[in-house]
């Protein structure tokens, strides 16, 4: 499967990060996403319990051909409360409801949002090969999964992408899954390739956000660790300026730059945010200077875990925690 160079996470439309704009705000954005040239929308059952895909749905309405949709299963709100349930009977309803809810017969990627430790996941995925055969979805992902477990999907089904937390300061990927869907021609699809708004300099005060923003449960976000990356911010800024560019460009020029096979999915609810992102692609920034952004904000010099310890059993990616 080819994908685009960048593409657009749409969660924050709907979901997570504090009071979501409102319906004509959201498809404002999307619609303008279209005319800017993004050709691919990444959604889930999750976000905001469904109205995320009815968003994209009624956005991409008279305009299905021009997109890559990309959804998510095995991850839901049942009566406000997340739950993780991969099993078959699960994702083939769940595949079913998002395609009611996005208004199209077929998905074109479709990705199991998170492993189900109950659930061998050879017989999830086993659930999406079969609506696959039905032609209800394209291509097959994985979310947040180690690279064990990728080629326990691959022994099942071929997998087209793997969509897993990468940045500067989110460096998980390398720990094998950068290098081994390079090996196997697997897109790797970096969600909050800006660090939840960090190297987009976006954030002045953690403390300011919303009451429901997920920053706010986010140890790198918090105490002690806030002050420390907080600190990392002023040779950000100086770093992008000797760049030419926004700091959110250069972190995604630095993602851009870790393979062809590695597509940074963005998420904004600003217009003016979109189009500086996916200015991104098009910059030639020298390569010593993104190996400078590399040293600068790295596993080393960023304070505080990934995820809260009850947040780290959901994912099973590798994690530089694990192997300290």
């Amino acid at each position: 499967m080819t994908l685009p160079r960048i593409g657009l996470g749409c969660m924050s439309l709907s979901h997570a990060y504090g009071v979501p704009p409102s319906e004509e705000d959201g498809l404002r954005l999307l619609r303008t996403a279209l005319d800017e040239g993004v050709r691919m929308l990444d959604t889930a059952t999750l976000y905001g319990g469904g109205r995320n895909e009815e968003l994209v749905g009624r956005a991409i309405t008279g305009r299905r051909d021009e997109v890559m949709l990309a959804s998510k299963g095995g991850m839901s709100l049942v009566d406000g409360v997340k739950r993780i349930d991969g099993r078959p009977a699960t994702l083939r309803s769940q595949v079913d409801a998002s395609l009611k809810r996005l208004g199209t017969d077929h998905i074109d990627l479709y990705y199991l949002h998170r492993w189900d430790k109950t659930v061998p996941i050879g017989d999830s995925v086993g659930a999406l090969a079969e609506m696959a055969d039905a032609g209800k979805v394209g291509a097959i992902g994985l979310s947040e999964v180690s690279v064990a477990r990728l080629r326990e999907a691959q022994d099942v089904t071929p997998i087209a992408a793997v969509q897993n937390e990468y940045s500067l300061w989110s460096r998980n990927p390398e720990l094998g899954m950068l290098q081994a869907t390079a090996v196997l021609g697997i897109a790797l699809v970096a969600f909050s390739p800006l660090a939840r708004g960090f190297l987009g300099d976006s954030i002045q005060d953690p403390d300011r956000l919303a009451p429901r923003d997920i920053r706010r449960t986010l140890p790198r976000f918090q105490g002690e660790h806030w002050t420390a990356n907080a600190a990392l911010l002023p040779s950000w800024r100086a770093l992008a300026a000797e760049a030419g560019c926004t700091p959110a460009q250069l972190a995604l020029a630095w993602v851009l730059a870790r393979g062809s096979h590695v597509v940074p999915i963005p998420g904004t609810t600003s217009t003016a945010h979109l189009r500086d992102d996916l200015a991104a692609a098009e910059l030639a920034v020298d390569t010593g200077l993104l190996r400078r952004a590399g040293e600068l904000i790295d596993t080393a010099s960023v304070s505080g875990p990934r995820y809260s310890t009850a947040q780290a059993t959901e994912v099973d990616a590798e994690s530089f925690e694990s192997v300290a």
